[in-house]
């Protein structure tokens, strides 16, 4: 059956194509849902009077589909998966995977427009995976595929390191700050003479009770 696609369809076309279909699909589907009308000269004339504004929405996917690609092009993604000492996966990379980790940043892809053949990704290493746009665009983005064991001998390592770095630093000895003196010092030490005031604050300002000299003692009499 002939007809004209009212929507963009999956794997069919776009808004206005004109396409030929098996008659259930059409009978069953694009015409209960509106998704497509039938092929006559009435709607090709209401199609080429939305033809202008169809060539624009045409034109928005594709300046869309160009900014994703430059994103795209930039982004990693890491998969930690169950594998062997040698490397080799229990299992295999799949696009549901691949969907759901660029759905974590933000980028909302159809699973069926990123083409991660089966059995192609076996073992760990970094790979690159295409994702198909709009038309003839698309994208790559780069696939970093790690083994469990992996991620744990890193994450143990790091642990080591911080708790290194913890060890040396208690053993750094501490630096002494000055502490102001408490508020209710500061008013009566103005009214002592300047040499006593002085004394007073250097005792007060101590982190550890210092030894008294003879000389310190007479003045503070």
């Amino acid at each position: 059956m002939k007809i004209i696609l009212n929507q963009d369809v999956a794997n069919l076309g776009e808004e206005g194509d004109v396409v030929i279909v098996k008659d259930g699909y059409a009978r069953n589907y694009l015409l209960p849902t509106k998704a497509a009308v039938m092929f006559n000269k009435t709607n090709m004339s209401l199609f080429a009077a939305r033809e202008r504004a169809i060539a624009k929405r045409k034109n928005e996917k594709r300046t869309l589909a160009s900014d994703l690609k430059a994103k795209l092009d930039e982004t990693t993604i890491t998969l930690v998966l169950s594998a062997g000492e040698s490397g080799k996966l229990f299992g295999s990379v799949t696009s549901a995977m691949v969907q759901e980790e660029l759905a974590k940043l933000g980028f909302e892809i159809e699973r069926k427009r990123i083409e991660v053949s089966s059995h192609t990704i076996k073992m760990v290493g970094t790979y690159s995976v295409r994702i198909r746009l709009y038309e003839d665009e698309s994208a790559e983005i780069s696939v970093v595929v790690e083994s469990e064991s992996q991620v744990k001998a890193r994450e143990l390592a790091a642990a080591k390191a911080a708790a290194e770095e913890a060890r040396v630093a208690a053993k750094l000895p501490l630096k002494r700050q000055r502490l102001p003196l408490p508020l209710m010092l500061q008013r009566p030490l103005k009214k002592l003479p300047r040499p006593q005031r002085k004394l007073l604050s250097m005792l007060l300002l101590q982190p550890r009770k210092p030894k008294r000299s003879p000389r310190m003692c007479r003045l503070l009499k």
